[in-house]
Order: C-alpha cells, then structure tokens, then sequence
C-alpha cells in the first residue's frame, strides 16, 4: 500500500545558480490552471492506484510558498480533498526564508501542515548573494520565530558546504548559527555542479572557485562532528535530527518504499514502475485537459534493479541494510547475493557487516557514491 505523496510546485520568484530542479519563473505563469490540473492529476491518480491512507505528504519545488495566498489556500484544499491522510501524518511544505508571511503560516497550519522545510543554504549574506539567493540571515530568525509563534515545532532547514570561496571557517559558523535556532532537524549538502545552470556555466568558463575535494571531505567531517557534539543524530548521509524528528518522507525514498509524485516534472515509483511526468508547465496541463496522465516516461523496475537499489538507497541511511528485512523483501540473502562486492568493501573499511546490518563506516560516508556504484549491475 502507498504511504507517501510528493506533490511538486515548479514556481520560483527568483532562480538560484545551483538549482536543477524543474522550475520557472512566477511571473506570467498559468499558476491557477497549474492547480487545477494538479487537482485533476491526483483525482486520476487515486482512481486507479487507490490508498487507505498517507503517512507522508511532502509539497516541494520550485517554492511552494511563492504561491499567492487564494493559490495556497486553494492547493492545500485540493490536498486535503483528494489525499487521505494518517492521523498521525507528517505534512511537510518546503519554503524560503523570508517569503513566508504570518497569513501564509496560517494557511498552512489551518490545512494541517506540521513540518517546514526551509532552505537556508548558509548564514552568509555576501554568500548568499553569490550563489543567488534573496533572503538574508536575518530573514531565517525572523521566519523561525514567526513560524514557532505559530505552532510549528518541525522545522528543518537545509544547508549548503563546499560553496564557491567558502572557507571550513565560515562553515563552521554557518552551523554554529544553525544550532543555535533551537530545530529538530537538518539536511546538509555538498554543493554539485548540475547541468544547465548559473553555476555550470561558470565552471565550463573557470569562473567558479569552488574549495576542492580535500575541504569539502574536512567540512563533511566536522559537519558530522558538530552534529554529534549538539546531540542531533546523523540518521542519513546528508541528515541528521534530534531522535523522533526524523524525515518520514525521504526515508519513504531510502527504505526504497513506493510512493506517489504528482505535478510537472515529478516522479512516482509505484506497483513496480518507476515514473517521470513531463516537465513543461504547458504541456503537463494540456495533457490533463485532454484526461490523460502527464507521462513523459515509465520504466518497470526488475527484480533484480530492487535488490540493487535497496542496496545502494538503504546503505544511504546510518543503521544501512537490514538482511533480515532484504531477505524478507525479496527472499535472498544480500550477504550471498553481493558476496563479492560486499568482501571487497569490508576489506577496504567502506562498510561494516555487524548483527542483522550492513552500513558505512565513516570512511564509506566520505565516498558514499563510490561504494553505492559497487552494487550496480553486479548481480
């Protein structure tokens, strides 16, 4: 049974110079038609891949928030209407410091909304400036404090390492800052240079001095240490929360779980399918208009793919692969079905194989995607 949706709205009133995600410019866009396909989308969606109820319901971007308030309102009543949720479920809208107001908040939490996902990115205003943000530092106390006045005590927000002239210094502040705001969670990533954006360009042209491999490993490496140090627990790669605070959502991803994804460009994985929506705002709605699904591609996942993929996902998360619950997924033992790979990178300290799990050690964390690769295309 799906437990999970993600919901994705691709509006932005600024484009940031590292952001990949399928997204456009506000102004000028069919922002209420959008809706009103997403409506219609999910409508199509639950009619044929029905569900009890959701444990998770996670509305990304783009920026969410950048909608006005009457588009908000609307979007958290079509949510509502169509999604049966949990009476215990995690309601997460991802928003930028700063384009949060009080009677947005207030929208949000009337609607059930109970964790916020906020992108900080640093506390760095010059920094802040240079990889394209709007906000400032001071916009991310005044949101929080809004935001926790209002009832809202999940709160996450993102940070970004490895920044374009960033020093482990101003790092290291930028987590000081980060703890100091009293939240349950964080996600921390290093910054990677994607495709068609600000940042690539600037990098085909030697324009973009980015700290090198070396000082990204030591910020990963105090980043862990910091978070360990204020007792919030690394329970991911990239995350780390206070016990009990952990995202129910991305572990929906890691636990390699199915999962709805509604709206342009977003992606689902269910009864085995793998799929992507078309990404173009136009043609996503014209597709429903015309009542079909917004598909721009299937892909049937193997079983021999799932075994891989809860490898590499699962070995994401701190305590890693259970090989009781991988046997009792697929009905093989993962110890003798990647016999060779997992010997191999015990040998090299990557990964550990210790009572019912097999997990990275810290070495592994700091190669992460080296170790992820030994476990494609092996079986």
């Amino acid at each position: 049974m799906i437990k999970a949706a993600y919901i994705h709205i691709p509006f932005c009133e600024h484009i940031c110079h590292y952001c990949d995600f399928n997204k456009v410019f506000l102004k000028g866009q069919p922002v209420d038609n959008y809706l009103n396909a997403l409506d219609l989308e999910i409508k199509m969606t639950l009619q044929e891949f029905p569900t009890n109820e959701l444990d998770t319901i996670f509305v990304g971007g783009g920026t969410p928030t950048s909608l006005n308030e009457k588009q908000l309102y609307v979007l958290c009543e079509s949510i509502n209407n169509n999604l049966p949720k949990s009476s215990n479920i995690e309601f997460t809208f991802e928003a930028n410091p700063g384009d949060l107001s009080k009677d947005k908040l207030q929208i949000l939490k009337n609607a059930g909304v109970n964790r916020l996902s906020l992108g900080v990115q640093t506390f760095n205003d010059e920094l802040l400036e240079r990889i394209g943000r709007v906000h400032r530092a001071k916009d991310v106390y005044r949101t929080i404090d809004l935001a926790k006045s209002l009832g809202f005590s999940n709160i996450s927000i993102d940070l970004i390492y490895s920044l374009p002239n960033q020093t482990i210094k101003d790092f290291k502040a930028s987590l000081e800052k980060a703890f100091s705001l009293d939240i349950p969670h964080y996600s921390a990533y290093s910054l990677i240079i994607e495709p068609k954006t600000v940042f690539y360009n600037l990098m085909k042209k030697g324009k973009l001095p980015t700290p090198g491999e070396d000082i990204e490993a030591q910020m990963y490496e105090m980043l862990m240490d910091e978070m360990d140090k204020h007792g919030v627990r690394q329970y991911e790669i990239s995350n780390f929360s206070i016990p009990g605070y952990e995202s129910r959502h991305n572990l929906t991803y890691w636990n390699n779980n199915h999962y709805y994804g509604f709206g342009a460009g977003a992606h689902s994985y269910i009864n085995g399918i793998r799929r992507s929506n078309i990404g173009p705002i136009k043609k996503y709605i014209d597709r429903i208009s015309n009542n079909e699904f917004p598909i721009y591609e299937d892909h049937f996942v193997t079983s021999t793919e799932q075994m891989e993929e809860e490898m590499f996902l699962g070995l994401r998360k701190t305590e890693g692969v259970s090989i009781s619950q991988f046997y009792q997924k697929y009905n093989q033992n993962p110890l003798t079905l990647f016999n060779k790979e997992i010997n191999e990178l015990v040998d090299k300290k990557w990964i550990e194989v210790k009572n019912d799990y097999i997990y990275l050690t810290r070495t592994g964390k700091l190669l992460g995607n080296e170790v992820f690769q030994a476990f494609l295309g092996t079986i």
